[in-house]
């Protein structure tokens, strides 16, 4: 999952990282409200982590602004504020979740996979489409019931991709969902070929139809 950590105190927003990403996510992070306006502006996330306490403006504007975007970015704000108005104030802007430092990681992680649940599918742990079955809890994968084994990039890439059936999605789009601020170091993104093509191998070895079809100059839809 492609996850945005907005946290000026540079402890705990490595913390959270490190701890994420030992969980198989990409994070990208933004210590200011400048580069956290910056990095929503031109990446979508599964979920933001929004510190409402930045040293150049508040985190309850920045929310602000993703609700006139209409974005779909699931959002946790993580903040000391322990005020209940701030609180329903940033429900009412379209949180999902508030979570109240100090606090576990392990919780943390948690709040953020129930917030993708709900936002991406519905609430379930297991994402069905017809003879695929994605637990995107336990990471794993089946096809017609038996397991297959993925690279973690070949996962997070299916469950994307699932995750956005039927539209076309760019090269770029995927590069930088997968890979997050080190697709910027790429110079081109002809690599993610690779990757399709190895996971599009995989699952059709194991007995799945090929739901990925080349957009010609744009990318790729996975599609009946």
């Amino acid at each position: 999952m492609k996850i945005l950590v907005i946290e000026d105190e540079h402890t705990l927003r490595a913390n959270i990282i490190e701890y994420l990403m030992a969980e198989g996510n990409v994070c990208d992070q933004a210590k200011t409200f400048a580069e956290a306006a910056q990095k929503t502006a031109l990446y979508s996330y599964d979920c933001i982590l929004l510190d409402l306490t930045l040293p150049d403006g508040d985190g309850l504007t920045l929310l602000a602004d993703l609700k006139k975007m209409e974005r779909k970015d699931g959002v946790i704000i993580i903040t000391a504020r322990n005020s209940v108005d701030q609180r329903i104030e940033g429900l009412s802007l379209g949180a999902d979740d508030y979570l109240i430092k100090p606090f576990h990681l392990s919780e943390l992680s948690a709040r953020i996979m129930a917030v993708i649940r709900r936002r991406t599918f519905n609430g379930s742990d297991v994402v069905v489409f017809n003879e695929l079955a994605i637990d995107v809890q336990a990471k794993e994968v089946k096809v017609n019931g038996k397991d297959i084994s993925l690279t973690r990039k070949e996962f997070d890439l299916l469950v994307y991709f699932v995750a956005n059936k039927a539209k076309v999605i760019s090269k770029s789009a995927a590069v930088t969902h997968i890979w997050g601020d080190h697709a910027d170091m790429a110079d081109s993104f002809d690599f993610i070929y690779t990757h399709i093509k190895n996971l599009r191998k995989k699952l059709v070895d194991a007995g799945c139809k090929d739901y990925f079809h080349s957009v010609y100059g744009v990318g790729y839809k996975f599609a009946e």
